[in-house]
């Protein structure tokens, strides 16, 4: 390299290297000398606390938390952040501060082709955020509206079944996350465009879910360039286009679902149009005087349902199906109530779900030990707020780790443990109110698909258990199968599940 280059080259690097330096001294400085500042492990100079994050970071954290507690201050890169592990502060953040605290802080993969400003799971508390809020709620996830979609969930969940029994028939090994995958998406993609997505036998199964979980595998991916936001101009890591890439595939499926819908509306009186489905109600929208729902917001708005409905719930699936493979004995007892409640011959149907009280603490059990995002998505504090009496300044970055408090030992009996029974004789549910106990959040931030997660995943689940018995790999135990986490924005397994299913007579 030329010298006349190099020199400057070199002087900006140790004038940067030194400026870090200096700001991280500052920090720690100002950090001793604030009153009732949260407790936490000592920074680094430039990189904070970075390394101590680990390949798992959730399950750092919850070590953290048992020497500095479950209020506790990192600093990562240069973003302050607070870590919440147990159910009292977490009630704090999510109710008590809600208000302060219900603000997100952006990761730089989410502003691939701008998601950030039109993604309902992103946008700050604001008119367009309980806009698209009130529209999902009024035309997918309300009561009435699932009451009246009921027969189409079973008769998708029915559908699927047969995929699997022929499985059965040919005695082959299936991979239940991506069946659970496929069942999911084309019960969302009916309710919401009233067709099937996918077909379970085609390989687009497979690329459509490589994309979906390339967006979450991507967004949870460590980034320098989150911690250090002045590399967001460069995207040194190419997180943020990789984003964009998948983004822009399903953007290219949901276009094409679009044009179809025009045109089939161009041949209908507009007087004859209902809002039978979302994009119904979304195009509908639209085409108001005055509306502010722009073709993007629309495209945001199914990349979030699509994204967050089909992976989290397939995944809680296939970790349901895991513990039980790997505790039959907890796997006879569902089953035994599913031959005592359901009629034999008679296939599971929603209505029967309140009564089958050992399949809901079977979800329940596996919410708790598998959330789908072990690390509620980011809050920041909008201003200076206090929490258990500790100071959390402004711009702060709030998570709050339901891994780590669904695996407390203060809270839960043998937490690590599998035991659906410890539900059995508790009134804890998932839906918001009970802060042990917070796959999908709370407070105004709690994620809007709960309700039809409710439904989804028993239904699914049970019909599977109900229909077929399954065993693993031949030669293995059952205490061996695998049970690796794979961290990102969800938790999935490491390695698919594959069992061979049998039908039941």
């Amino acid at each position: 390299m030329d010298s006349s280059y190099a020199t400057p080259l070199m002087f900006s690097l140790f004038l940067s290297a030194f400026t870090l330096l200096c700001f991280n001294l500052l920090w720690t400085r100002r950090r001793r000398k604030v009153s009732n500042a949260t407790p936490g492990p000592t920074p680094l100079p430039l990189i904070g606390n970075l390394l101590q994050l680990g390949i798992k970071p959730h399950e750092s954290l919850a070590e953290l938390a048992k020497t500095y507690g479950p209020l506790m201050t990192m600093k990562l890169g240069r973003v302050n952040t607070v870590i919440v592990s147990s159910p009292g502060v977490a009630r704090q953040v999510l109710q008590t501060q809600d208000h302060v605290l219900a603000y997100r802080t952006i990761p730089d993969a989410i502003r691939a082709l701008n998601h950030h400003e039109d993604s309902m799971g992103w946008l700050p508390p604001n008119q367009q955020w309980r806009s698209l809020r009130k529209l999902c709620n009024s035309h997918v996830f309300s009561a009435q509206h699932l009451n009246a979609n009921t027969g189409v969930r079973e008769k998708k969940v029915n559908d699927h079944l047969k995929f699997v029994h022929e499985k059965a028939m040919m005695k082959e090994m299936i991979d239940v996350g991506q069946v659970a995958f496929a069942t999911i998406l084309n019960l969302i993609s009916n309710m919401l465009f009233s067709v099937d997505l996918i077909d379970v036998r085609s390989e687009t199964v497979q690329e459509f879910k490589r994309v979906v979980r390339g967006v979450m595998d991507e967004v949870g991916k460590p980034n320098i360039a989150d911690y250090f936001p002045v590399f967001r101009l460069v995207d040194p890591q190419r997180i943020r286009r990789r984003t964009s890439m998948h983004l822009e595939k399903l953007n290219e499926i949901f276009e094409e679902l679009i044009e179809r819908r025009l045109q089939s509306r161009d041949h209908q009186l507009q007087s004859s149009n209902s809002s039978n489905d979302l994009l119904d109600a979304l195009l509908n929208n639209c085409q108001k005087d005055g509306s502010k729902l722009s073709k993007n917001t629309i495209l945001t708005l199914l990349q979030d349902v699509f994204i967050a409905g089909s992976d989290t719930s397939s995944s809680t699936i296939e970790w349901a199906m895991a513990e039980l493979l790997r505790n039959p004995e907890k796997l006879e007892k569902v089953k035994a109530e599913l031959r005592d409640k359901i009629k034999e011959g008679k296939q599971i149907e929603e209505s029967d779900i309140p009564y089958l009280l050992y399949l809901q603490a079977v979800v329940k059990e596996t919410l708790r030990l598998h959330p789908p995002a072990p690390l509620l998505l980011p809050r920041r504090a909008q201003t200076d707020v206090e929490l258990c009496g500790f100071n959390v300044p402004k711009n702060t970055q709030v998570l709050v780790n339901v891994w780590a408090i669904g695996r407390d030992g203060r809270v839960w009996k043998n937490p690590n443990c599998f035991e659906p029974e410890r539900f059995l004789e508790s009134e804890i549910g998932f839906k918001g109110r009970d802060f042990e106990l917070l796959p999908f959040g709370a407070g105004r931030r709690i994620c809007p698909g709960l309700p039809l997660a409710d439904r989804m995943v028993p239904l699914f689940l049970g019909a599977l258990l109900h229909r077929f018995d399954w065993e693993i790999e031949d030669g293995m135990k059952a205490e061996a199968l695998n049970m690796e986490e794979k961290f990102g924005l969800t938790l999935q397994k490491a390695l698919p599940l594959t069992a061979l299913p049998v039908s039941v007579s």
